[in-house]
């Protein structure tokens, strides 16, 4: 196809494109209603679900050798493992991942074990992994303990006005540090018959200049491990007490913590050193519970087991929804009314963590998984809204007295400063992010463009535009946009996530496209549209600026930047061949391949493939392309 072709016959292979696709998307709901796709993430969950199992006394032959196969199968040429497919070698994951390959019997003079052994000394040595890796290490006792963070328990006493607090990290955070407090307050060591010397370079981190607050931190920590050798025992095991019941009270109907792995293994490993047994309730809910997150497939090598970090259903099932009807499928279509259904069971109306700093708010939100009633989150809510209010649905009543509490619950999520977080209001505190622990991942929750663009997307189309909430929500976003036009995306990658879902935002709720900061992000993305016709972002933009909006073309990149540009209103050689690329790479089946991360965790240390976004985004942008070459504007 050429650019010169006539816009009908680009409009009659969107339509069959699309067709294609929306059958596609049908071919993969659960009859149930719900949509969910695998999501990957890196072999660190897979070396830490196999050494947790040693830890436990609970690993087999087959979990080892299933688990191992597949570790192996994801090693670069160079002896490492990357967070990302594609992506840099990673330290932190290369130890763990070859820790477990030796724990599951690979001898370390293989082949592949010398060459991740060579990268870890050339990258560093184990001496420079993350303190996770270290704790994991120290459980084994390949670490001394005497050499990670010290966790103290008593922190669970500190009230919520308090600095460092549990509150004031982010909800995944705060489910990790609890179960590890109780881990190193107690420093177990179950040893493990292997060696990490040819790890080693003995080189040590330098330490931070004592006038830094990071500095201050690390030498109180060394207090800290002081009052861990001679504790107030009383204070010391009230605090543990206390950690655990937090922990039991947290634990969710799937038996996980959550619906995360860290929280889920670390929380595991707590109750046990707790002195729970593994037949006890908890104990056996958690770890049958792991077990649904276990995928099994089969290879050449042979079968392969891998673990989910997490899952996605209800995110995944609102998206399908949202594209579906974009689509044209009737608001009565039985797959969207299946889902409808679904998602209503799924609605969170009990209290949680949010409370403690919005303890007057009744519930009424979404959570992302399949089990996690304690931590629904704006984003999934916002959606959710934006997709089931254009459903017809049987029972009206129940429908919108649903969307009604949950249009209340997200809009009183609303952060002092005008945007919105994921899992809470105001969690923006950065004073934890120094403590010596704090070397992986974000550990608070402050507002993001994108979380903040779909609730203003959603506040907008339930004719809220003119409120106080949603107009806070749009200054914020105006006065977040980057000096190039786009917008950083926390939670899918980067710029082009965020530049595609603030744009389609902002124009919903009546900002005019022809204003400076639409014409600057439309200009963005043209400049970064690659010569195929596609947008693509490389995950090392986070912590790369000359990667910013740069990358190869994926589906579902290509979709958000489309989306951008039609909300937009451009009619333009970049939006035709945009479509054009989406038409081009379509499989026979109506998907996409997508190789590629294009979901965050956490920005510049953790990723995800959502394996439904190559398909739900496309078609979303199909369809709000066909409508618009229909003259019909939405479907």
């Amino acid at each position: 196809m050429t650019l010169e072709q006539p816009l009908v016959e680009s409009r009659l292979d969107a339509e069959a494109g699309l067709a294609a696709a929306v059958g596609h998307l049908r071919s993969l709901q659960h009859p149930s209603g719900y949509w969910k796709g695998d999501l990957v993430t890196n072999v660190t969950m897979d070396a830490e679900d196999l050494m947790l199992r040693h830890f436990l006394g609970i690993a087999t032959a087959r979990t080892d050798e299933e688990t191992a196969r597949w570790i192996r199968s994801q090693q670069a040429e160079d002896g490492s493992w990357a967070t990302f497919h594609g992506g840099p070698g990673d330290l932190s994951t290369t130890v763990e991942a070859w820790v477990a390959l030796r724990m599951a019997g690979d001898d370390a003079r293989a082949e592949h074990l010398q060459r991740a052994a060579r990268f870890v000394r050339g990258a560093g040595g184990v001496e420079q992994a993350r303190v996770f890796t270290h704790m994991w290490l120290s459980l084994f006792g390949l670490w001394s303990w005497d050499d990670c963070p010290d966790l103290p328990p008593e922190i669970v006493f500190l009230p919520s006005w308090a600095p460092l607090n549990i509150y004031n990290w982010g909800c995944w955070a705060r489910q990790t540090i609890v179960p590890l407090t109780i881990v190193s307050a107690l420093r177990p060591v179950r040893p493990a018959d292997i060696d990490t010397a040819e790890l080693r370079t003995g080189a040590r981190p330098a330490r931070s200049s004592v006038t830094s607050l990071a500095g201050v931190f690390e030498r109180l920590d060394a207090v800290l491990h002081a009052y861990t050798r001679r504790p107030v025992r009383w204070l010391r095991e009230a605090a543990m007490r206390r950690a655990t019941e937090w922990i039991l009270a947290r634990q969710e109907a799937d038996g996980g913590w959550g619906g995360i792995q860290p929280p889920w293994v670390y929380s595991l490993i707590a109750l046990h050193l707790m002195g729970y047994p593994l037949d006890h309730p908890a104990m056996r809910a958690g770890i049958e519970g792991l077990d649904g997150f276990t995928v099994h497939e089969q290879t050449p090598e042979g079968p392969v087991r891998w673990l989910e970090a997490c899952q996605s259903p209800v995110w995944d099932t609102g998206l399908a929804v949202a594209a579906l009807l974009d689509a044209g499928v009737p608001g009565d279509d039985p797959a969207v009314l299946a889902a409808t259904d679904w998602l209503l069971d799924e609605q969170i109306t009990a209290g949680g963590d949010w409370q403690v700093r919005r303890p007057d708010l009744p519930g009424g939100g979404w959570a992302f998984e399949f089990a996690n009633d304690t931590y629904p989150d704006t984003d999934d809510t916002a959606e959710i809204v934006l997709a089931l209010r254009r459903v017809r649905h049987p029972d009206q009543p129940r429908l919108d007295a649903a969307l009604d509490r949950a249009v209340a619950w997200t809009t009183g999520m609303q952060s002092k400063d005008g945007g919105w977080g994921a899992f809470d209001a105001d969690n923006t505190h950065t004073l934890a992010e120094k403590l010596p622990f704090c070397d992986f991942g974000a550990v608070i929750d402050p507002p993001s463009a994108d979380v903040t663009a779909h609730v203003v997307e959603m506040l907008a189309a339930e004719g809220r535009a003119a409120d106080e909430p949603c107009g806070r929500g749009v200054r914020w976003l105006l006065d977040g946009q980057e000096a190039d036009g786009s917008w950083f995306g926390r939670w899918g990658a980067n710029h082009v996530y965020g530049t595609g879902a603030v744009v389609p935002a902002l124009v919903a709720a009546g900002v005019d496209p022809r204003t400076a900061a639409i014409r600057r992000a439309v200009r963005w993305l043209e400049e970064h549209q690659n010569a195929d016709g596609g947008w693509g972002e490389d995950l090392r933009s986070y912590r790369d600026p000359a990667r910013v909006g740069r990358g190869a073309s994926t589906p579902s990149q290509t979709a958000w930047a489309l989306l951008a540009l039609l909300a937009a209103g451009e009619d333009s050689a970049a939006v035709e061949t945009g479509v054009r690329h989406l038409l081009r790479t379509q499989r026979e089946d109506g998907g996409w391949e997508e190789l590629l991360y294009t979901g965050t965790g956490f920005p510049g240390d953790f990723y995800i493939s959502y394996r439904l976004y190559r398909i739900v985004f496309p078609i979303w942008a199909l369809g709000r392309y066909v409508a618009r070459e229909r003259g019909g504007g939405r479907p």
